[in-house]
């Protein structure tokens, strides 16, 4: 059985002080759900505090970004080896990144392999617009995607990475896809995709997160679908109650499972 993850991406939301009490309030009520993986991926700035509050915590932190460069002059950016100590996990390709600051399918990739190699583990997004999915095109974009990230990764590579199906027109808006909707896509396009690209055995290993718009209200539905393990929450990660009740309610499935 894959072991679910709830990953709260708290995007450009938090003061360093904010974040840390957020963090310690999220600590001290998700901290006996031992059975999910719980994650917080603060801004780069709140990084080293929260990573601080933490540091005795099973809440494990991780960024929202990072160059997949060592080093050099990339004004602004932050490179693997910087987040060492701070982040185990990193958000590479969010729909946010692509659109806004024209990340493409190449620098994904390029990150991707990077991430691996500095021993952080990446959420890979992937997901499609409102346009292309109206217009029939969302298995083909979304699997295209999918290949692209991970073009050149062997299959033991392509373990240590998490993928997050997250359609654009769900982000944010209060318009979650259905259950059944996610889960058709997490395994028919995405799950699939991996299973072409790596077999059986590496595709049934690897998670699946779904993201937009789950709060503590649709999750339960959502995490009882066989190909998701989990989810990217945005807005409900930044309140410790929702994000505990989300994280309650997967634990209280996979226990009794």
């Amino acid at each position: 059985m894959r072991r679910p993850m709830m990953a709260g991406n708290w995007k450009m939301n938090k003061t360093i002080e904010e974040a840390v009490v957020l963090a310690e309030a999220i600590h001290a009520a998700v901290a006996d759900y031992d059975h999910v993986d719980r994650v917080v991926c603060p801004a780069a700035i709140c990084l080293p505090a929260v990573r601080a509050a933490l540091a005795d915590s099973p809440v494990a932190v991780g960024a929202q970004n990072m160059h997949w460069a060592e080093s050099g002059a990339y004004t602004g950016e932050i490179s693997p080896s910087m987040l060492a100590g701070l982040a185990r996990y990193v958000i590479i390709g969010h729909s946010e990144r692509r659109q806004y600051f024209a990340e493409t399918d190449e620098t994904v990739n390029q990150k991707l392999h990077s991430a691996l190699a500095h021993n952080l583990t990446p959420i890979l997004c992937v997901g499609e617009s409102l346009a292309q999915n109206e217009a029939g095109e969302t298995d083909a974009f979304v699997s295209g995607q999918v290949r692209a990230a991970l073009a050149g990764l062997t299959g033991e590579q392509a373990q240590g990475v998490v993928v997050a199906y997250e359609p654009i027109w769900a982000i944010g808006t209060g318009r979650a896809a259905t259950a059944q909707q996610a889960q058709q896509i997490c395994g028919d396009v995405v799950r699939r995709a991996l299973r072409d690209g790596y077999g059986e055995g590496v595709a049934e290993t690897m998670r699946i997160l779904y993201g937009g718009s789950t709060n503590e209200k649709n999750i339960a539905e959502i995490m009882q679908q066989p190909d998701i393990d989990g989810a990217l929450i945005g807005g409900a990660s930044l309140k410790a109650e929702s994000y505990a009740a989300m994280v309650r309610a997967t634990d209280e499935l996979y226990r009794s499972s």
